[in-house]
């Protein structure tokens, strides 16, 4: 097993649980390996860090699996993924869905991997190269565990060609429709597992969608970067007198309409393709009011070097929203920006709200689904930050 060399001073990230080992931290690899192949990483001194798998293609050399000295086998998958669906079943036990994540990557110490229930269907992505060399251990274990109808194969993420991965989608088991109906929190959704977004669906705002319940009955609301209307569909349920959805996607409204028709909430829903952006501006100078307006939008800020330019599109978006509420409306805002803090976050909110003219009251500020869960110590994996606030 080859050993990876840290440089003087740059352990200290890892021992506090960061799993991540970048290229430029490295002074020396002693021994021969094949990219994917496991490696131990020890600090400048020699002393044993972590063990993880290698790929020289990648800014990310090494990704840490353990920081004990065992053997990464089939036996050790299983027991990741194994801990990694106990936990759901925990935390999930008395949930009114029937889909989340199964395993969250380097929060579940499995490291580029990323499993996604939609009823009784499972998606998977193995995003890196040491992972994907397990796809088939992966998927076996995932059978046997859960024994879903289906297991489908969301491998055409960008990222895996920084890896030196095809990218490639299909179904590894069953075979059926790519549109899944599932349940969250009771409402029922189409879930296009082929095509959707990321693995079809964005699980992670399942209990932030629920948090509205108290804010929409008899209201009319307004649902930005809609996708498939979950946020302003949960509105309905709840009692929303009126719900508009706006979002650029074609594919995505033309399912938002289909899960309204699914639900009898056509006569309360209308969704309709726009850039967000121009719809607020036209709705403000029209003079548009709304009780609730809902912003969760796609992850502006994609490495530092764009954060300027996002936060001045979070702003505006903000801005704008605020403009179509009156005093006593409720924005409920969203980031799954990971390079946006949450302090920066609030601190834009509260600059935009300073340009409208009004004042905000923090209702509540959440973060992502628990099937989400944030590893202390690898800030990456708090991405979600969602402010429910009071416009005065």
């Amino acid at each position: 097993m080859a050993v990876v060399y840290l440089a003087k001073g740059r352990e200290r990230r890892i021992q506090e649980g960061h799993p991540w080992i970048y290229r430029t931290e490295v002074t020396d690899i002693k021994g021969r390996f094949s990219p994917g192949d496991i490696v131990d990483v020890v600090n400048y001194r020699g002393k044993f860090l972590g063990r993880g798998y290698i790929n020289p293609a990648s800014m990310i050399l090494v990704r840490l699996m353990t920081d004990a000295q065992e053997e990464i086998n089939e036996d050790f998958i299983r027991r990741r993924i194994e801990a990694a669906w106990s936990y759901r079943e925990k935390v999930l036990r008395d949930s009114e869905s029937d889909s989340w994540r199964v395993v969250f990557g380097e929060a579940d110490f499995l490291p580029g991997l990323i499993v996604d229930k939609f009823a009784d269907c499972l998606v998977l992505q193995t995003l890196t190269l040491g992972i994907d060399r397990w796809k088939q251990v992966i998927v076996e274990i995932l059978d046997e565990l859960i024994k879903p109808a289906g297991i489908y194969e969301r491998n055409d993420a960008p990222v895996r060609e920084l890896e030196g991965l095809p990218v490639m989608k299909g179904w590894l088991k069953g075979k059926f429709g790519p549109e899944i109906i599932i349940k969250e929190n009771n409402l029922r959704l189409y879930v296009d597992v082929e095509n959707g977004q990321k693995t079809g669906y964005f699980l992670d705002q399942r209990e932030n969608r629920a948090a509205i319940r108290y804010l929409v009955k008899g209201a009319r609301v307004l649902d930005c970067f809609c996708h498939t209307g979950s946020f302003g569909l949960h509105a309905a349920m709840y009692g929303a007198r009126e719900v508009i959805g706006i979002d650029i996607s074609e594919e995505a409204i033309s399912l938002a309409e289909k899960n309204a028709r699914l639900n009898g909430l056509s006569d309360r829903c209308a969704f309709r393709v726009d850039n967000a952006f121009d719809a607020l501006r036209g709705l403000v100078q029209a003079g548009e009011s709304f009780d609730v307006v809902i912003l969760d939008p796609p992850a502006f800020v994609k490495s530092r070097v764009t954060l300027a330019n996002a936060i001045r599109g979070y702003k505006e978006i903000n801005l704008r929203a605020m403009k179509l509420l009156p005093p006593g409306g409720f924005l409920v805002t969203s980031s799954c920006s990971y390079h946006l803090s949450e302090e920066a976050f609030l601190e834009v909110i509260k600059e935009a709200a300073g340009d409208a003219k009004r004042r905000l009251r923090l209702l509540e500020l959440r973060r992502q689904a628990k099937d989400h869960p944030i590893l202390l110590g690898y800030q990456e994996s708090y991405y979600l930050k969602c402010a429910i606030m009071e416009v005065i």
